[in-house]
């Protein structure tokens, strides 16, 4: 079955990404009025997201999400068959030089990011950075084995590297006893196992929302400095990216500052283009109090 699934990515890849975009016109409809994918969620979060907004302004975020969130899953296969010279082309990257400067300083570092833009494409970051000094993706196995590998492999592509969650602390110590540098890129706007046992909580979206701070707890421990992507989408099929730094010294910032500042500047880019977010993850299952 995986095999079939594969060689249909493989050939329909081979046609442009513009062509590709017509069967992700044609798809929206079926997964919004057929399917009905997550839509109790998705409407549930963008309303209690935006308080202030009519049902009308809700429905055009919730209908833009969709048809986002088909043109995503056809650029993440499109990867397949995209060439270098093509993804850096349709993906920019802004500030890379203060990662290189944190480089000439011997160290590593954490890029905080969310499910915002075409998240998958930022493996495209590596191309702009030294070979021996790539960016990792941090990331959770999936339980299907097949696709496991399937996304595993895209995201070495453009020398991205891969790190499993669970073998994170391992690698960095490694890396780091070796004196091996590396950007490791964290998704941060997941919800944590057990949310309401959460040790930080945090106004996001004018909800208290339980706080991933893994990365926070990493970056004070080996000292590393923490920058945060921010993704804009100019036209339909190209990305422009900014990296900014939270903090070059951890240990000596206040308790959950950098999550704190995470939060506040991914609302930021929400409020600004909603249609941007993956609302359909079920971010506030658990009802907690700040």
């Amino acid at each position: 079955m995986f095999k079939l699934f594969y060689g249909i990515i493989y050939l329909l890849t081979l046609l442009p990404l513009r062509v590709l975009y017509v069967f992700s016109d044609m798809i929206f409809p079926l997964v919004y009025h057929v399917v009905r994918y997550r839509r109790k969620v998705v409407r549930k979060n963008i309303t209690n997201s935006f308080p202030t907004k009519n049902s009308d302004e809700i429905r055009k975020i919730e209908r833009d999400f969709y048809h986002f969130f088909c043109d995503v899953f056809i650029e993440a296969m499109y990867r397949v068959n995209m060439k270098p010279d093509e993804i850096k082309r349709r993906i920019s990257f802004k500030n890379v030089d203060l990662v290189e400067a944190i480089y000439a300083q011997d160290k590593s570092a954490f890029l905080l990011m969310a499910h915002y833009g075409n998240w998958e494409w930022v493996s495209a970051l590596s191309l702009h950075l030294p070979t021996e000094s790539p960016l990792y993706g941090v990331y959770k196995q999936l339980r299907n084995p097949d696709f496991d590998t399937f996304t595993y492999q895209l995201r070495l592509k453009y020398n991205m590297g891969n790190v499993e969650i669970k073998d994170l602390v391992r690698t960095l110590l490694h890396r780091s006893s070796s004196g091996k540098k590396g950007l490791y890129a964290m998704l941060g706007d997941q919800r944590p196992l057990g949310g309401k046992g959460a040790r930080f909580v945090t106004e996001f979206m004018h909800q208290p929302t339980a706080a991933v701070v893994g990365t926070e707890v990493l970056a004070r421990k080996f000292d590393y400095p923490v920058f945060v992507l921010t993704i804009t989408r100019p036209r339909r099929g190209y990305y422009a990216c900014e990296i900014n730094l939270i903090t070059d010294k951890p240990r000596q910032e206040e308790a959950y500052f950098i999550s704190k500042k995470y939060f506040e500047k991914l609302q930021q880019d929400i409020e600004t283009n909603p249609s941007l977010w993956l609302w359909s993850h079920n971010r506030w299952k658990q009802k907690i109090s700040l």
